[in-house]
């Protein structure tokens, strides 16, 4: 397998960013619109998804890329949170509602999976000495 050379060759910060724009679009029409902190927040934490596997992998080292990919499946559950929250609101339809929540669960799903194959690689456990093992 080829080693991907810059972000946005991430499948992850692909689906994440493609997330983003489908709020953002949604966000600036009818009542999501004129529900200022909540629109900005949902947009700020999509956008936080994105950027977050972007700073991760620009660190260029396998324990920060793992730890802002953490961050950025923490922003996505935001995201979902917040998407739950506006259609209890009566902000979205049934059908924007189900879509922003595949889309989001899909990217949960997809950066879950880049950070288990990132995750840092620990040495070896040594064996118990035969003394510590009387005890």
């Amino acid at each position: 397998m080829a080693r991907v050379a810059v972000f946005e060759d991430l499948i992850a910060w692909q689906s994440a960013r493609d997330l983003a724009r489908h709020i953002s679009t949604l966000s600036r029409t009818g009542v999501f619109n004129r529900e200022f902190r909540l629109r900005d927040q949902i947009r700020a934490a999509a956008a936080s998804t994105m950027s977050n596997i972007a700073e991760g992998f620009d660190r260029g080292r396998r324990t920060e890329f793992h730890q802002f990919l953490s961050i950025a499946k923490g922003s996505a559950a935001e995201v979902r949170s917040l998407i739950h929250y506006a259609s209890d609101a009566g902000m979205l339809t049934v059908e924007q509602y189900e879509e922003l929540l595949a889309r989001s669960r899909e990217v949960a799903k997809v950066i879950a999976g880049l950070r288990r194959s990132v995750e840092p690689r620990r040495p070896p456990q040594k064996p118990l000495s035969p003394k510590s093992q009387d005890l």
